[in-house]
C-alpha cells in the first residue's frame, strides 16, 4: 500500500519559491516582449501624423499599412523606430491599421491587398511607388534614402507607372524579371 506524503515547506522555503517564481513570470514576461516593450507598431502609429498632413507638409513620406498579428510587419517595427529616429526631421513615417475601420477609404485607395505596404510618396505628395511585404533594414534605409534624395526608387519597389501596374521587382533575381503580386502576398 503507497502512502502519499506531503512535505510542508517552511517559511523561508515558501518566500523562495515565490521569489523565483515572480523572476520566472518577470523574464518570461520580458522575452515576450523584447527589450523595448515601448516599441510597437501601435505606439508608432499613434505618434504619427495624419496622413492629409503628412502628404502636404513637403516632405517625402511613407504611410505603411500594417496590422497587430502580422508577424512581418511586427518583425519590420525596429526599423521603422530608426527611421523615426534617425529621419524623423526629414520624412514622415505614418502607419495605418488595417484592422481600423477609420483607414478603409485608404485601404482602397491605395489597393492595399497585402501587409506590410509602404507606400512611398514625395515631398509634394505625389506617389513614387508601393512596396509589399517584409524589407529587411537596409531596403528601407534604402527606401527612405531614395525618397530623402529625391532619387528613384530601388528595384525591389513597384514604380507606379500606371494604377494598372501590379509588379515587384525581386532583389533575389539578377533579370529582375517582373512577380505578380496576389492578394495577402507578402513579399
Amino acid at each position: 500500500m503507497e502512502t502519499s506524503k506531503f512535505v510542508e515547506l517552511n517559511k523561508v522555503q515558501k518566500i523562495s519559491l515565490l521569489v523565483i517564481s515572480l523572476l520566472l513570470a518577470f523574464l518570461l514576461l520580458f522575452v515576450r516582449n523584447g527589450l523595448s516593450s515601448d516599441q510597437s507598431l501601435d505606439q508608432l502609429a499613434r505618434n504619427s501624423l495624419k496622413p492629409e498632413i503628412a502628404l502636404n507638409n513637403g516632405r517625402p513620406t511613407i504611410l505603411e499599412f500594417y496590422a497587430d498579428w502580422c508577424e512581418a510587419c511586427q518583425e519590420m517595427t525596429p526599423s521603422m523606430y530608426a527611421i523615426k529616429r534617425d529621419f524623423g526631421d526629414s520624412i514622415n513615417l505614418v502607419l495605418l491599421n488595417v484592422d481600423n475601420d477609420e483607414w478603409l477609404d485608404l485601404i482602397d485607395k491605395y489597393d492595399v491587398n497585402g501587409i506590410p505596404q509602404l507606400n512611398l510618396f514625395d515631398a509634394n505628395g505625389e506617389m513614387k511607388g508601393k512596396s509589399i511585404g517584409l524589407k529587411s533594414e537596409d531596403q528601407i534605409n534604402q527606401l527612405v534614402y531614395s525618397l530623402v534624395n529625391n532619387q528613384s526608387l530601388p528595384n525591389f519597389v513597384a514604380v507606379r507607372e500606371s494604377d494598372t501596374s501590379k509588379v515587384l521587382f525581386s532583389p533575389i533575381r539578377d533579370d529582375l524579371t517582373p512577380v505578380n503580386i496576389g492578394p495577402r502576398s507578402h513579399g
